[in-house]
């Protein structure tokens, strides 16, 4: 069937849906809600059987739904209305939530129900939930709901004839005053809430030495204790303040825009602040710190048996140059211990997304920055790629893309939850990558393989890229359930009899690799490039990275996804390559890019 799918940005869901869709044999094309005479001609051009509406923040045109049938994903169960359906679950503390699929019609979100999935609500972020539970939930939805339109047997039910879920009904925007943390009242807990309903946008409005700025990201301290609203301690670019009855952790801070001004973006917490941060302790993050602990760490290392778990969780999926130093010290670390296999990730939600654009973008010199962030990603990468006196397997519990994806391809093994979308590419960005991906993704998928993902530059399920041998096992659970079950199957691994056999076999064929081409050659063509680039004032890099970073909203949809594309293309072995020139900056996704996405 061919479906057009109409988005107000090609987000991490969108992506889902497109490549879900496509491993069912659907021909897909994207259309981007910019205005309603661009999605009339692209329904005019497509003339779709079915239109379907993944993350849409604008309607319809009612000459569109009223001539085709189009589905909206509502981030909500039947009964619930509105535009911060997510953010009211977060911060009232729901236990459960669900996706409905609903038809377009003139009242919003009131349409006919096709199709609608719970799913669990656990104690995290809202963007977290969003591209995980809710993702799960939606993509069942979604195509449940396509299923039932195709068999031309269904009719779907007026809301008005099903039963609301707990929690659901119509409820207004989440302004910042209902969102508003009072220091000197709210307790711990509910100032976490608050913090996680905000996250990734719109962030929680405060102020905070004698400045507004919007905070992302909340994590409860259970030792430092001060004075309501206190900073009491930095700890890997976050800060440390204090609650009423604890602290919280803060990431990420995001500066007011001023009228006029350039648009704001967020940064760790500690560098956002620069100069008007006093002297404050930095307390180190405990990588080794007890299960029982409440605290922040974005980096941690345990162990179970013959199996070492080194999991990191950095904001975005972004890893700037000095979190890839403090991976690799714990990576180095370790790699010193006692374990036949070590599991690298392993989390629930990103495991990388690659160099950290908004660092990057927030340097004095951003190709100078550029160019040190892919090094420091590059010798991470390097050490994975000649740890050879144990297996190493990447776990990969969410989304995946660029240079972060290319690490998980260094680990002998790939393990990645059924949820997750791959972006195995780096063009929209302007970038020709590094990370050893010209070693390291040909032998995986093969050579011609290799082109046609980073050409295309279109997301993989996780399912698909079992087929191509991108990944070597899918994971099929829930993503709370992720972390046991990669422990189970490392576990298994650690005591399997062919493990030794394994680990002696995969440095031998370390040592022919290193004898046909040394890994410094393939590390010093990419870097070649990588340097032309950055150095290159005018390359398409900086423009993009700055309307990236910036979510300059774009003149048209990308021709790379709004040309329909046919069911499973990125695994065709006769598909024809695509036009891989850099896209313009007029073509870029709204808000956080295609292969960058945050939500």
């Amino acid at each position: 069937m061919h479906i057009l799918l109409v988005a107000s940005a090609f987000n991490s869901l969108t992506q889902r849906v497109h490549a879900e869709l496509r491993d069912r044999g659907h021909v897909v094309a994207v259309e981007l809600a910019l205005d309603d005479a661009a999605l009339r001609a692209a329904v005019r051009r497509h003339e779709p059987r079915l239109v379907v509406a993944p993350m849409l923040k604008t309607a319809v045109p009612e000459d569109v739904w009223s001539a085709h049938t189009c589905l909206i994903v509502h981030p909500g169960p039947v009964g619930d209305r509105g535009p911060s359906s997510l953010d009211w679950a977060v911060q009232e503390d729901a236990a459960r939530w669900g996706v409905t699929v609903l038809q377009a019609q003139a009242e919003m979100d009131a349409g006919d129900v096709w199709a609608s999935v719970e799913c669990a609500v656990p104690p995290v972020s809202k963007s977290d939930l969003y591209r995980n539970e809710v993702s799960d939930a939606a993509s069942a939805a979604v195509l449940l709901a396509v299923e039932r339109f195709e068999s031309g047997a269904y009719t779907p039910q007026p809301q008005t004839g099903l039963d609301a879920e707990d929690g659901a009904r119509c409820r207004p925007y989440l302004r910042q005053e209902l969102r508003r943390i009072r220091w000197d009242s709210d307790p711990t807990e509910t100032v976490v809430r608050k913090l996680r309903a905000a996250d990734s946008q719109p962030g929680v409005l405060d102020e905070l030495l004698g400045q507004e700025w919007y905070l992302h990201g909340g994590h409860a301290e259970d030792t430092l204790r001060g004075r309501p609203g206190e900073l009491l301690g930095t700890r890997a670019g976050a800060v440390c303040r204090a609650t009423v009855d604890g602290a919280v952790w803060i990431p990420e801070l995001r500066p007011r825009r001023t009228p006029g001004g350039p648009a704001a973006f967020k940064l760790p917490a500690v560098l956002a602040l620069g100069d008007l941060l006093p002297a404050l302790r930095e307390h180190p993050a405990p990588l080794l710190a007890h299960p029982e602990r409440r605290t922040w760490s974005d980096i941690r290392y345990r162990e179970e048996g013959q199996a070492g778990f080194l999991s990191f969780a950095f904001p975005g999926g972004a890893m700037s140059t000095a979190q890839c130093r403090r991976l690799l010290s714990a990576y180095r670390l370790a790699c010193s211990r006692p374990t036949s296999v070590l599991v690298l990730g392993g989390g629930r939600d990103f495991f990388s997304n690659g160099i950290h654009l908004n660092v990057i973008e927030a340097a004095a010199d951003p190709g100078a920055e550029s160019w040190a962030n892919i090094n420091a990603v590059d010798d991470l990468v390097e050490a994975v790629l000649t740890t050879t006196d144990r297996m190493v397997v990447a776990a990969v519990g969410g989304n995946a893309a660029a240079g972060g994806l290319m690490l998980a391809l260094a680990a002998d093994e790939v393990w990645c939850r059924s949820g997750a979308v791959l972006n195995p590419h780096y063009r929209l960005m302007g970038l020709y990558g590094s990370e050893y991906w010209t070693y390291t993704l040909p032998r995986r998928v093969g050579p011609a393989a290799a082109q046609r993902l980073t050409d295309q530059a279109l997301p993989l399920s996780a399912a698909a890229a079992e087929r191509l041998g991108l990944v070597d096992r899918t994971v099929a659970c829930a993503p709370q359930d992720f972390p046991a079950e990669v422990a189970r199957l490392a576990a298994h691994l650690a005591s399997s009899p062919a493990a030794q056999a394994r680990t002696v076999a995969k440095k031998a064929e370390r040592d022919r690799d290193e004898a046909l081409k040394p890994l410094a050659a393939y590390r010093e063509e990419e870097l070649a490039r990588m340097r032309a680039t950055f150095s290159d004032p005018a390359a398409p890099y900086h423009a993009l990275r700055r309307a990236f970073v910036r979510k300059e909203r774009p003149a048209r949809t990308p021709p790379h996804i709004a040309a329909a594309v046919p069911a499973r293309s990125a695994a065709s072995p006769d598909q024809p390559g695509r036009d891989v020139t850099p896209l313009a900056l007029s073509d870029l996704p709204p808000g956080p890019g295609a292969c960058y996405q945050e939500s």
